[in-house]
């Protein structure tokens, strides 16, 4: 038992709640267990919900005694779990025991109305099929839009001013109840722990209710550790991660100035991509994420640079970062993803820095550009060599020197500062070779079956940078169409750009370059595995094909954005009108490695007839 005493006023200011009914009931459970409830009902109460209090045992005695409160259990409708014996959960057993515990020694069970954790049953079932896929249940939650927990308990805190129990021992293992009851004027004598209902079907979900939101709960060791092990399948069928993106855009727009400004995201605006689950899109169920494929990744990053170019790029890395750290041996996977949480991590290869072997680790040092995301990130997946070896050590952001680098044209809002590490000790666990995490067969491959695991890592890395081209080129054209389409008044004549033949031209252009890159953009996902699914490593004319078809997407993208503002005159050009940032982000864009058109076009050449690559970063 918790024998710790809140000391609060007897009065919270609460809305005034009448008994509207009072009626005894005999109950009995399935086991055989029966005790007699006086069930009220109430007027006034603030949320409008049909809740019920049970009075049991000698409760108005427990209302006299000054020295031994009413034992109060809020217990939250269940009706899988009350009605049908849901073993998913612990509410049936938690119902069964608050009865017989409150009926012994007077008290009250508060029947709240708040099934799911007040996100309704409806929405409760749909978060189930979401845990079947991997989720934890508060993350299955947000995953469909709500909160992690909706309840609010100010009716349960008016019914129990009502009879006059402004002081409760409260049964419960959830904090929240004590905390929102204490706020609401409710004092808490003592918090009584329930029973630990735990069977194989629940104890995901009571691990859960432990570690993400301090559930007093003592679990076995199966329940202790977080498992890693594979999930059901992809969720992709209950997320539309796109459609999620979207609906970011308008406030993208509308921060994009600032954001190039502070040379960063916004917090607001990382919250935001955090509430959405893009940062989740591609680790795997088990630790958190929603293991969903490189074509949903991808668009999500496109739809994003129609807000903010920046943002894409930011987003599409961190992404794709967590991933990187998912195929990882499972000391790193435990470390980085213990808390519940999908990790931010920046990565960095150029230059690689210097490793050298000492006892129980290494010792790094370097100076390491580019370092996108490492303004939200808690870790750096940095580049080292070992004797000519190439390495990735993983190091906490706060062991490592931060530079403020990131000045530059394009692309000025992705803070893509510099980190510098001077004899840095990393232990033996975070570091590992390169050529083992970036093949199918890497470390986490071994934990996890999500298909896109078991991808080279080059699948993704080739991605976010012609995804964040056509995606600008798509706003860049939308901005053009309704500025030719605004009527204009000239010497007493409306008129409009749009009438204009040459503009009609120029729009005409435009539109069939940005289709042009569509196209492109099509083909080069065509080329990979179903979402969901795993296939073959690609042949040398297929990767080939893939890398072209992204470059040739960016460069359509380009040039579509190049006839847009070339049409769009001196206005254009002003640093708060979105035309010029486009043009000079999708500049920056295209001279990132990924998109360098040269070597595109050589090395794809040499895939399509046959010849090899001549180097293997390719």
């Amino acid at each position: 038992m918790s024998t710790v005493a809140h000391s609060v006023p007897l009065s919270a200011g609460l809305p005034a709640a009448t008994i509207r009914t009072k009626v005894s009931v005999p109950l009995r459970f399935p086991d055989g267990y029966g005790a007699s409830a006086d069930v009220m009902t109430f007027h006034g109460l603030a949320d409008g919900g049909e809740h019920l209090l049970l009075a049991l045992g000698g409760w108005e005695q427990a209302l006299l005694d000054g020295g031994n409160a009413p034992l109060v259990r809020l217990h939250s409708e269940c009706m899988t779990g009350d009605v049908f014996g849901s073993e998913r959960c612990d509410c049936g057993p938690q119902l069964r025991e608050a009865v017989e515990s409150i009926a012994s020694t007077g008290g009250f069970l508060l029947y709240l109305r708040q099934e799911g954790r007040g996100i309704g049953l409806y929405s409760k079932l749909d978060a189930y099929a979401l845990q079947d896929q991997g989720l934890d249940t508060y993350d299955a939650n947000l995953a469909l839009g709500h909160g992690e927990d909706e309840r609010d308990y100010t009716a349960a805190a008016q019914m129990l001013n009502t009879l006059g129990a402004t002081s409760v021992r409260l049964l419960s293992n959830n904090p929240d109840k004590a905390n929102q009851l204490v706020e609401l004027g409710i004092g808490i004598q003592e918090q009584v722990p329930t029973g630990v209902h735990l069977s194989d079907a629940n104890s995901r979900y009571l691990a859960a209710k432990r570690d993400r939101t301090g559930h007093t709960l003592e679990l076995g060791r199966a329940a202790v550790e977080r498992p890693l092990q594979p999930a059901a399948g992809p969720v992709a069928g209950r997320l539309d991660m796109p459609a999620r993106a979207a609906a970011l855009v308008p406030g993208l727009r509308a921060r994009a100035e600032g954001t190039e400004r502070l040379r960063r995201l916004p917090e607001s605006t990382v919250q935001e991509l955090q509430e959405a689950g893009v940062f989740r899109i591609l680790a795997p169920a088990a630790v958190g994420g929603y293991g969903l494929g490189a074509q949903t990744y991808a668009e999500v990053v496109r739809v994003l640079a129609r807000g903010c170019a920046s943002t894409a790029w930011t987003a599409g890395h961190l992404a794709e970062h967590a991933w990187m750290l998912a195929r990882w041996p499972r000391a790193v996977q435990e470390e980085v993803f213990g808390d519940g949480q999908v990790p931010l991590a920046a990565a960095t290869s150029a230059p690689v820095g210097l490793a050298r072997k000492v006892s129980g680790g290494y010792s790094i040092s370097g100076h390491w550009t580019f370092a996108s995301g490492v303004m939200h990130s808690q870790w750096a997946l940095l580049a080292v060599q070992l004797d000519g070896a190439r390495l990735q050590a993983l190091v906490p952001v706060a062991d490592l020197d931060l530079l403020d680098a990131w000045h530059t044209d394009g692309l000025r809002g992705t803070g893509s500062n510099d980190l510098r590490a001077d004899e840095l000790f990393v232990p033996d666990y975070r570091v590992a070779d390169w050529a083992l995490l970036s093949s199918p067969e890497n470390p986490g491959s071994l934990i996890h079956q999500d298909p896109l695991i078991h991808a080279p890592m080059a699948t993704l890395l080739n991605l976010v940078a012609p995804a964040a081209a056509l995606g600008s080129a798509e706003y860049a054209v939308e901005l053009f169409r309704e500025q030719l389409l605004v009527p204009r008044q000239k010497n007493g004549v409306e008129t409009r750009q749009a009438d204009s033949s040459l503009a009609q031209a120029r729009y005409a252009r435009a539109s069939g370059a940005l289709a042009a890159a569509q196209l492109q953009w099509r083909a080069a996902l065509a080329t990979l595995p179903p979402e969901g699914q795993e296939g073959p490593a690609l042949t040398a004319e297929q990767h080939a094909s893939f890398r072209l078809s992204l470059a040739l997407s960016a460069e359509a993208s380009q040039e579509a954005v190049r006839l847009v503002v070339g049409g769009s005159g001196g206005s254009a050009h002003r640093l708060s009108h979105p035309l010029q940032r486009i043009q000079r982000d999708i500049g920056v864009l295209l001279n990132h490695p990924t998109l360098g058109f040269d070597t595109v076009l050589e090395q794809s050449g040499r895939g399509l007839l046959g010849l090899g690559f001549s180097t293997q970063s390719f």
